[in-house]
């Protein structure tokens, strides 16, 4: 497992999973260890997946302020890491909340990304944002499931603030409930840093005008992938969160929650390892 120093004297750790020319990828949750992002529906088979536990999560140490686990603060963390990996510009793909970063990284550093990635985004660094409204008109074409008429209801009370998060409607996020998805979702309490998640996003983490300025300029090649079942984000926020990048394109995988790689494994994989290799 290497392990690199960064600029505040914080350990981080990264996995290294396939061969061949690497692709760095930074977690979502937020603040969730990589190891739920398995081999990315095999897609170790086309490339040498670089894997970062961010500050205080898996095997990276905890951070001596817990400050900087604001998603703006930990963009030198991956810049540390791109020069411990010796790459002057590299591919970069990124999940969920990792998304924030990834965008605050490209805004900061825009001559290091030779293409970006960001699979079922958080475009909150961009001043977008899946509202209450767009998570329950997902989770309403999901009437026929049989697991519906207990889930819908928990789920609106917990958008609403009126109840707290409850793992019965956990199926809204995944496009298959089947023992494969509740594994993974089993596992997400345990790889889940829940105080350095609650400081994510915290007051001046996003600074949105600036990140759109910054964005519009950047020149690789950017693929905004997203689920037709997932309701963070809905395929209409996707291709809003596409708009702030010249060169964007979308892809929205049928049949899929906001891990489409566990849904279709084979569809994921093919789709992102056309982009990687165009």
């Amino acid at each position: 497992m290497p392990t690199f120093t960064t600029a505040d004297g914080t350990r981080l750790a990264h996995h290294l999973r396939g061969a061949g020319e690497p692709l760095a990828v930074l977690p979502g949750g937020p603040m969730r260890a990589s190891a739920y992002l398995g081999d990315l529906g095999g897609l170790t088979a086309h490339r040498r997946l670089a894997l970062l536990d961010l500050r205080g999560t898996g095997d990276s140490a905890a951070a001596a302020d817990p400050a900087t686990y604001r998603c703006d603060r930990m963009t030198e963390d991956v810049e540390a890491w791109r020069d411990h990996l010796g790459l002057d510009r590299f591919d970069l793909l990124a999940h969920s909340a990792g998304a924030a970063l990834a965008m605050l990284y490209a805004a900061r550093h825009p001559h290091r990304i030779r293409r970006l990635l960001l699979i079922t985004p958080n475009p909150s660094a961009l001043g977008l944002r899946a509202t209450p409204e767009d998570r329950l008109a997902a989770a309403a074409a999901r009437a026929h499931e049989p697991w519906f008429p207990e889930a819908y209801p928990a789920f609106r009370a917990w958008l609403a603030g009126e109840a707290d998060f409850d793992d019965v409607f956990l199926p809204f996020f995944h496009g298959r409930w089947d023992d494969t998805a509740r594994a993974h979702a089993d596992a997400e309490s345990e790889q889940t840093n829940e105080e350095a998640a609650d400081r994510y996003s915290a007051e001046g983490a996003f600074t949105p005008h600036a990140t759109r300025t910054a964005l519009a300029a950047l020149e690789a090649p950017v693929l905004v992938y997203a689920g037709a079942l997932d309701g963070g984000p809905r395929p209409d926020l996707a291709r809003r969160t596409a708009e702030c990048f010249p060169h964007a394109e979308v892809v929205v995988q049928p049949g899929a929650g906001h891990y489409p790689w566990l849904d279709d494994p084979a569809e994921f994989r093919g789709r992102v390892a056309g982009f990687l290799e165009r």
